[in-house]
């Protein structure tokens, strides 16, 4: 049965600028049975506010200004290059996050699947009518959005192959914040494919998300919770990952196409019990 859902797997910056923990986290991703890993591009001396390029952090690797360590943890040409190869070998697709117009006009040359526009980005029309320029699906992120800024959001990509996601940016997300239901509000408003971005702790109600109508399931990986990084602590662990796939899986197949009929195996019984 094919699916019908798409799990991405968000790595994020959780690889702390190391590109072997990139590698394992994609080939956990392709052994739980993801579809897409997906990595985050910045430019830090666009994305770095003046007033927070200076300021010092304290780091594992010893302290430094914010803007030195933003720059870090980016990778640059020499890792997406090993990264897109690697992803090819072992057969998933990649994609990124684009965070400003110059890390867009960076990942032109690479083969990705798909183009993210972060939540924090929804109001940045510039940056959603210059993705459209690469030709390839635009996912983009809702949450801490109003109805009337994804309105104009969904009005520059009027035309242009895009999904929603419904998502809540707390990090972690608490469960009664979650609000599920809006994924089948916006699949009703915009009509167009409609997934969610979680952030919370657990598993259940990512899966629960595809009862909703949600058809693209986005999760942060992370090898370890106890990791250094902001997004470590609201990321999914390997054998997370795994169990977050394979109840998806199990659920869609559940799910059905809601046509009443009696199944084979019901047919044998049936034979047995009814008179």
């Amino acid at each position: 049965m094919k699916s019908n859902i798409t799990i991405i797997s968000e790595i994020g910056i959780n690889h702390n600028g190391d590109l072997d923990v990139a590698k394992r986290l994609i080939d956990i991703s392709k052994i739980a049975g993801c579809d897409v890993v997906k990595f985050q591009k910045r430019n830090p001396d666009v994305c770095v506010p003046e007033h927070q390029k200076g300021t010092i952090k304290n780091t594992p690797w010893g302290d430094m200004t914010y803007i030195e360590y933003k720059h870090r943890m980016e990778f640059g040409e020499t890792e997406y290059k090993e990264i897109q190869s690697h992803c090819k070998n072992i057969g998933i697709d990649w994609s990124v996050s684009v965070w400003d117009l110059d890390s867009l006009d960076f990942i032109r040359d690479y083969d990705i699947s798909l183009v993210k526009i972060p939540s924090a980005l929804l109001t940045d029309h510039e940056l959603i009518e210059a993705c459209k320029s690469l030709d390839k699906k635009i996912v983009l992120s809702t949450g801490m959005s109003t109805v009337e800024e994804i309105d104009l959001a969904v009005d520059c990509l009027d035309g242009h192959d895009f999904s929603l996601l419904h998502c809540n940016s707390t990090y972690p997300a608490p469960i009664e914040d979650i609000n599920l239901r809006c994924i089948s509000r916006l699949k009703e408003r915009y009509e167009c494919e409609v997934g969610y971005s979680g952030h919370e702790f657990g598993l259940t109600t990512t899966i629960a998300s595809i009862c909703l109508g949600a058809t693209v399931i986005e999760r942060h990986i992370t090898l370890d919770r106890t990791m250094w990084g902001t997004d470590q602590m609201c990321s999914v662990e390997p054998h997370g990952l795994i169990k977050l796939v394979k109840g998806i899986r199990e659920l869609e197949m559940a799910l059905g196409d809601g046509v009443k009929k009696i199944t084979e195996g019901e047919k044998l019984v049936r034979d047995k019990l009814r008179k």
